[in-house]
C-alpha cells in the first residue's frame, strides 16, 4: 500500500513529516508530491488549497484542511473551495473552527487532526550552555503574518540591543529590509527535526500570531514546540492562545497591542511555567483523527 501526500510545497507542513513516521511503521509506503505530479498510489493525500483533479478508480482520495483561508478575501476563498474542490472519500480539519468555514453540506465521512509534537520536541535535553541569541521566533514569515511588526521591535531603543533569531524561509526581503541591524539574523530552512537545536539558543522564544481570523482561532505548532522544550514563551494576545492557557495550564508572557511592554526586565523576570504535553505526540493526534479507522475500512487486512 502507498500514500501520497499531494501540497504546493508553500507551507510549513511538520505533519508530513510525522505521517512519514507513522505509516511505515505499518508496512505502508508514503511519498510526497507536487500537485502537478504523475502519481501512482492508493491513497492521494491532497492538503488544500484546491484539488480538482478527477478521482482515479479504486483510489482513495483524503482532504485535509490544515487552515481556513487566509487574507485577503476570506470569505470568497472559502466559498470557492467547497465549490470548486473535487469530491473527497474523507475529510479531515485541524479543528471545529477550520470545519465550519467551509460548511461543507454532504454526507462525506470526516475526522479533526489537530497540530501535534514531535519525539525530537518533547525529548530535547535544554542544556545550560550559553545562549548565543536573546529571542527566537520559528515560522512563516509570509506577509499575512505582519511578521515585519515583530522585527521591528528590535530595532527600538528599548531592546534594539537584544537579539533576535527568525528561523524560517522565503525571508530574503525581510532580510534586506533590516540588514542595517546586527542583532537581527535569519537562517533557514532547516529540516524539521534540527529545529530543537536551533530553538535552544535562545533565551526566549516568541509567539508571534496577529489577532485576526484565521490566525487567532488556529493552533500553534510553535507554541507547543517551544512548550515542550520549557523555553519561556512570550505571545501577543488572542483567543486560541488563551483557551490553551486555561485548558492546559502553563503561564506565558503576553505582549500588550502596543508591544509597551516589550522590556527585557519585564521578560526575564516573569514566571513562566509550562503545560504537561505528552498526549500532544503527532501518534495520538493521528490515531485520534478517525483516519486510522477509515483507511482500515477501505483496506482488507490493513491493522494499526
Amino acid at each position: 500500500m502507498r500514500i501520497a501526500f499531494i501540497h504546493p510545497h508553500k507551507a510549513f507542513l511538520p505533519e508530513i513529516d510525522a505521517y512519514q513516521n507513522f505509516f511505515p511503521t505499518y508496512n505502508i509506503e508514503t511519498i510526497v508530491c507536487k500537485t502537478d505530479d504523475i502519481i501512482n498510489a492508493d491513497v492521494e493525500w491532497h492538503f488544500m488549497g484546491t484539488d480538482k483533479t478527477k478521482k482515479k478508480n479504486s483510489v482513495i482520495k483524503i482532504h485535509e484542511y490544515t487552515s481556513a483561508s487566509v487574507p485577503p478575501l476570506i470569505h470568497l476563498k472559502n466559498l470557492s473551495k467547497k465549490i470548486l474542490n473535487a469530491k473527497p472519500d474523507y475529510r479531515l480539519f485541524l479543528n471545529e473552527y477550520v470545519k465550519n468555514k467551509f460548511s461543507f453540506k454532504d454526507d462525506i465521512p470526516f475526522g479533526f487532526r489537530d497540530m501535534g509534537i514531535s519525539d525530537s520536541f518533547l525529548h530535547f535535553e535544554n542544556s545550560p550552555i550559553k545562549k548565543e541569541y536573546d529571542f527566537v521566533y520559528a515560522g512563516s514569515v509570509n506577509a499575512g503574518r505582519q511578521i515585519d511588526k515583530l522585527i521591528e521591535i528590535f530595532t527600538r531603543r528599548n531592546v534594539e540591543k537584544k537579539s533576535l533569531l527568525i528561523i524560517s524561509k522565503d525571508y530574503h526581503e525581510l532580510q534586506s529590509k533590516f540588514s542595517q541591524f546586527d542583532n537581527i539574523h535569519f537562517i533557514g530552512p532547516i529540516a524539521h527535526n534540527e529545529m530543537p537545536s536551533q530553538i535552544s539558543k535562545a533565551k526566549f522564544a516568541i509567539n508571534f500570531i496577529v489577532d485576526e481570523e484565521p490566525f487567532n482561532e488556529q493552533t500553534s505548532t510553535k507554541l507547543l514546540e517551544y512548550a515542550a522544550m520549557r523555553i519561556p514563551i512570550v505571545t501577543t494576545d488572542y483567543k486560541w492562545v488563551r483557551n490553551f492557557q486555561k485548558e492546559h495550564g502553563s503561564n506565558f508572557f503576553y505582549l500588550k497591542e502596543d508591544f509597551s511592554n516589550f522590556v527585557f526586565e519585564y521578560v526575564s523576570g516573569f514566571d513562566y511555567s509550562f503545560p504537561d504535553l505528552k498526549n500532544w505526540r503527532w501518534e495520538n493526534q493521528i490515531r485520534k483523527s478517525g483516519v486510522v479507522e477509515f483507511l482500515q475500512s477501505k483496506f482488507s487486512g490493513l491493522s494499526f
